[in-house]
């Protein structure tokens, strides 16, 4: 196999499965990150193709090199669905939801990371960059380091970081600590989660930390200086300002509009089925507005798309039955012949389709509990270019540190969020235009392609810096 000097490693290969055998590329925020990326380097993605036991040879695909992981179905059961998405995930989301804490899960997890790790090392060239990606992996960063001390190790975190009182739960928290400290850089979100980490790091490990580095001695009785500091992630915002502006996308719009029966105003959510997004608290607080007569159905429509997510697991199959039994109750109630309060999609779309919806939305209700960045707020915003339209955020995405001209929110207050729906129904234009304007500077000026820059940056300066050592 050829080596790469640059490596991605993530949970995911960017590609599915095709029914035929073939692949196509995958949506989701990470594989929108990072594929531009990729496709600008001579380089390598190192994932799972997202089928247990598929065990498929390294493979071209659309200007990158994919390098497959098989997992079994144990490995799926135990390391994804197990440790990652019921013990790290709930635990690193404020504990909405009680994580699990299993022993077979983390043996799982320390040997599915320990394979990525591998793989990554057989496919990095000499001195090569490895971008370690996400939860999944948090050991990785540390095995590689052990495997390949002449690479050039980074570690992007795409979820929060939970304040010390609640990683402190964990039994295996020094573990992962530990193994993020294999990175030169660690990513997050915001400011405040790296601020998290560095207390963990202080309270559980005991290392000195002074500004954004922390000192990490190693084995020969040197010391190496891991970066831990915020790198916000956004979006490639040119392909949404291109979609948005073609004639047809724009059509189609329109034809949403009229499906929906011309309804005064469209609010539209747009979430993975997840209870950290707030759908339940959205759906109660619309619901309410109805109740007291604020808005009418046929005045207002509320567009939920919520794509399937996890759906093995128990926590999301019961949420998945509260969410279809409050909006089933809603259109009970309210419902016309002409006219649908709550329009419920438990679907995936194409990205063309996503442009067209946000479109037709004067309102994006954004009202995650816990979230990392929230992807699809920066997505609405790119797709804007009329300048109208409102976005409702909850402060407790990571967008909200960006995009300050939202309509901030704390979704936990019902009352709150309900005068903020309102707001943003009655808003007038030229309100609308001087939130817009200002949001949309900020995501054109920071994309995906500043966001990457910014880190292989500082991967970089760590990389010349070790050199002078």
């Amino acid at each position: 196999m050829t080596e790469a000097e640059f490596v991605v490693v993530a949970n995911r290969l960017p590609v599915d499965r095709d029914d035929d055998g073939g692949w196509r590329s995958s949506p989701g925020g990470l594989v929108a990150a990072l594929e531009p990326v990729m496709r600008k380097a001579d380089g390598a993605w190192v994932g799972w193709p997202g089928k247990a036991d598929l065990e498929i040879a390294p493979f071209d695909f659309d200007g990158m090199r994919l390098v497959p992981i098989m997992l079994t179905a144990d490995d799926v059961e135990l390391y994804y669905e197990g440790f990652s998405n019921d013990t790290i995930w709930p635990l690193y989301h404020d504990v909405i939801s009680a994580p699990r804490y299993r022993r077979a899960w983390w043996d799982a997890y320390i040997d599915v990371n320990s394979r990525f790790a591998r793989a990554a090392a057989d496919v990095a060239a000499p001195g090569a960059t490895v971008w370690v990606q996400d939860y999944q992996l948090q050991l990785v960063p540390q095995m590689l380091r052990e495997l390949r001390p002449d690479l050039t190790i980074g570690y992007f975190h795409h979820i929060p970081f939970p304040a010390y009182g609640l990683y402190s739960q964990l039994p295996w928290r020094k573990q992962v600590l530990e193994g993020l400290l294999g990175a030169d850089v660690i990513g997050f979100q915001r400011v405040a989660d790296a601020g998290n980490f560095a207390r963990a790091v202080r309270r559980q490990l005991h290392l000195e930390t002074k500004a954004s580095g922390i000192r990490v001695p190693q084995p020969d009785g040197t010391v190496r200086v891991s970066l831990a500091k915020a790198f916000p992630i956004s979006i490639d915002a040119d392909v949404y300002i291109e979609l948005a502006q073609r004639p047809e996308i724009r059509e189609r719009a329109r034809q949403i509009r009229a499906e929906l029966g011309h309804p005064r105003r469209i609010l539209l959510g747009v979430d993975r089925l997840d209870y950290t997004k707030g759908i339940r608290h959205r759906l109660k607080a619309f619901g309410e507005l109805l109740d007291d007569g604020t808005v009418t159905v046929t005045d207002v429509t509320l567009v939920q798309v919520a794509s399937p997510s996890r759906e093995r697991v128990d926590a999301y199959m019961q949420l998945r039955d509260e969410i279809e039994l409050r909006v089933g109750r809603i259109n009970g109630d309210y419902d016309t012949t002409g006219h649908t309060a709550v329009r419920y999609l438990h679907q995936a779309y194409p990205r063309e389709e996503m442009v067209a919806l946000y479109l037709a939305a004067d309102v994006m209700l954004v009202t995650a509990l816990r979230d990392g960045m929230n992807l699809v707020a920066k997505e609405y915003v790119a797709s804007r270019v009329d300048n109208r339209g409102v976005l409702v955020l909850s402060e407790f995405a990571g967008a909200a540190d960006e995009l300050g001209s939202a309509l901030r929110i704390n979704p936990h207050d019902i009352d709150g969020l309900k005068q903020a729906i309102v707001q943003a129904i009655e808003m007038p234009p030229a309100e609308q235009g001087r939130r817009m304007r200002s949001m949309r500077r900020r995501v054109r000026e920071h994309d995906v392609e500043k966001w990457s820059r910014e880190f292989l940056r500082a991967l970089e300066k760590t990389r010349a810096e070790r050199s002078k050592w």
